[in-house]
């Protein structure tokens, strides 16, 4: 089955008007509301592992339609964003649900593999820079045990985001190493480098 016969696949697991939706942000993003379509898309996945597994390719063409023809990232915000409410109320979620859980964490593994957060168009902008270590304090210990493979690339990218010349602010460059010093410290951050860090971008 080709790639479009899948994508078509996944689209039609929808009620007809949500269908409509989603193809009017994959074509014209500009026309519809993205933040609901954000929703949409992780109510959908937390209902639906297989769906989960598939998502991330979605979400990445939006974001991907959007930026040729605004320039801007409404969609990846809005997802993040409800992203990040999940995991705040994860324990409830886990307590209702443990599929949904399952779920919910696939899905973050394929939002970090399609959205790329750590691509150099990325690490160029303060403001991504900043929602990727967020998330990375968050789950960045549970995405390593499910991909330890996955994780290393990322750091890569990381590490490269912080040597490379990318026109990155010295405040997004400060938050890199933190982040690859939070990784070689076990998820943590030792008091000296909380000291370091928080005190730096207090100043």
């Amino acid at each position: 089955m080709g790639e479009a016969s899948r994508d078509e696949y996944k689209i039609q697991s929808f009620d007809a008007e949500t269908q409509q939706l989603l193809k009017t942000a994959l074509k014209d993003p500009g026309t519809v509301d993205l933040e609901k379509v954000a929703n949409v898309i992780v109510d959908h996945s937390l209902q639906d592992c297989v769906f989960s597994k598939e998502a991330g390719r979605m979400c990445y063409a939006i974001i991907q339609a959007e930026s040729k023809q605004a320039g801007q990232s409404v969609f990846r915000r809005g997802l993040l964003d409800r992203l990040q409410r999940e995991y705040q109320a994860r324990e409830q979620l886990r307590a209702r649900s443990l599929q949904s859980w399952v779920c919910y964490v696939t899905f973050i593994c394929n939002i970090f593999d399609y959205l790329r957060l750590a691509q150099p168009e990325s690490l160029s902008r303060e403001e991504e820079v900043d929602c990727l270590v967020l998330q990375l304090h968050r789950v960045g210990e549970q995405l390593e045990k499910m991909n330890g493979q996955r994780m290393d690339e990322l750091f890569v990218l990381i590490r490269d985001g912080f040597l490379l010349p990318l026109g990155l602010s010295s405040l997004g460059r400060l938050l890199l190493l933190e982040m690859i010093e939070f990784r070689a410290a076990g998820w943590k951050t030792t008091p000296a480098a909380h000291k370091y860090y928080y005190s730096e971008v207090s100043d």
